[in-house]
């Protein structure tokens, strides 16, 4: 494989774009509108053939359409009020008690990561997480960093909890639940570290003692919390058939949609901005972007650098790559990149890489889009989001400690 400069240069200038035109999100220049021209003008330059950029798109396009339809069925979820009665039963058993309530909020955060993916935790939960602070009259800030981070730590567990898990399951070569299996303890490790240097971090802010305790609960969304309980359950049973895990998603959208749409409480139009279409368009142009810079050389440089081996100090090594990539590139682009020579190393490499760009990207705002997601949150809730530097020293004190033993966790799952 040689090293082509010119195409690196223009692939990495259009990667830059593409993430800028993603965090700033302006509705005249969405990522799609730079990431989609991106990945025609590198295959149009002969970066690479439009029989690569092509087959690029084939593949991608499965994880794409899961997306898809966990995004809707998130967004359908929430209409039923799942994530309100969430956050209400969360607040009314943390009583007065701060520190009970950032338990708690860590707790369902973890659980709508591992479920619902990264996004509904970011877009979905983090504001009611804001309002649920503010009406309690305590410090929202341990309770919306807690949401934050766990929405990228707290998504190792289930391949349908980040897009990042999406694109490596295949190379895995795992079924659904023998991934989430070897998963669990790095996930659990993950929950556990984030929840004590969190509280540790914000010792002041959970002395103040709750102003207004919430007693009043909406009524339990029956319907949303037996559809989405069914749909996990459906991901394991699809699992050992070799069915998709987006059938069982799609059913649950079905169920919920049909309800709304048949009591006119949402509209066909709300369903499909829900979907965030351009978003997956986004995600196709990147990875013909990402390919280029593939190709021409940083595959190789990629190979060269990862560690090899599935002994516990390789795959530390190959986690701390990968986090590093990831606050370098992104996450998602990080782990388009970083697959190919992690599938190299197999399946303990793979899921190594894994907790990297999904632990990792909490060091920085730009490690990853959730990062980004959640501080626009701050803004339309109207609470002043924490600076760069500020972020960063909350990541510095949870991202190397999280690191290490969900790695250590994941490697003595492997031994079993």
């Amino acid at each position: 494989m040689t090293v082509d400069v010119l195409a690196l240069v223009v692939a990495g200038v259009l990667l830059l774009g593409a993430l800028a035109a993603a965090v700033v999100d302006a509705p005249k220049l969405p990522g799609a509108a730079v990431a989609v021209p991106g990945g025609l003008l590198v295959a149009a330059l002969g970066f690479v053939t439009w029989s690569q950029a092509w087959d690029t798109v084939l593949e991608v396009a499965p994880t794409v359409g899961f997306l898809v339809v966990i995004l809707l069925l998130s967004d359908l979820a929430d209409r039923e009020g799942l994530f309100s009665w969430s956050a209400a039963v969360t607040a009314r058993r943390a009583g007065r008690s701060p520190q009970g309530l950032l338990v708690r909020v860590v707790a369902l955060s973890a659980v709508v990561t591992a479920v619902l993916s990264l996004d509904a935790t970011v877009v979905l939960l983090t504001p009611v997480v804001l309002a649920t602070a503010a009406r309690m009259r305590v410090p929202a800030r341990p309770h919306a960093y807690a949401a934050g981070h766990l929405s990228n730590s707290a998504s190792l567990l289930m391949p349908v909890s980040n897009l990042t898990n999406l694109l490596a399951f295949a190379a895995t070569g795992l079924t659904f639940l023998h991934f989430t299996a070897l998963m669990a303890a790095p996930w659990v490790v993950a929950v556990l570290v984030e929840y004590l240097v969190l509280r540790r971090l914000f010792r002041a802010d959970l002395r103040v003692q709750v102003g207004e305790p919430v007693r009043d609960v909406p009524p339990p969304p029956v319907l949303a919390l037996v559809v989405v309980g069914l749909t996990v359950v459906g991901f394991g049973v699809a699992s050992l058939t070799d069915v998709a895990p987006v059938w069982p998603a799609l059913a649950g959208v079905l169920v919920l949609a049909g309800k709304q749409l048949a009591r006119r409480t949402t509209r066909p139009v709300e369903l499909l901005r829900a979907a965030n279409l351009p978003f997956a368009l986004f995600v196709f142009g990147l990875a013909v972007v990402v390919l280029a810079l593939q190709v021409n050389g940083l595959e190789r440089l990629l190979t060269a650098v990862l560690p090899a081996g599935d002994d516990l100090l390789a795959l530390l090594g190959v986690a701390a790559v990968a986090a590093v990539v990831a606050n370098l590139l992104n996450n998602l682009p990080a782990t388009l990149a970083l697959l190919p020579a992690a599938a190299a190393g197999g399946t303990p490499t793979l899921l190594a890489v894994l907790i990297g760009v999904n632990v990792g990207p909490n060091l920085t705002y730009v490690g990853s889009l959730a990062n980004l997601l959640w501080r626009r949150v701050f803004a339309a809730t109207g609470e002043p989001s924490p600076s760069a530097a500020r972020f960063s020293l909350v990541g510095l004190a949870t991202v190397p400690l999280t690191l290490v033993l969900a790695t250590v966790a994941l490697w003595a799952a492997l031994q079993v």
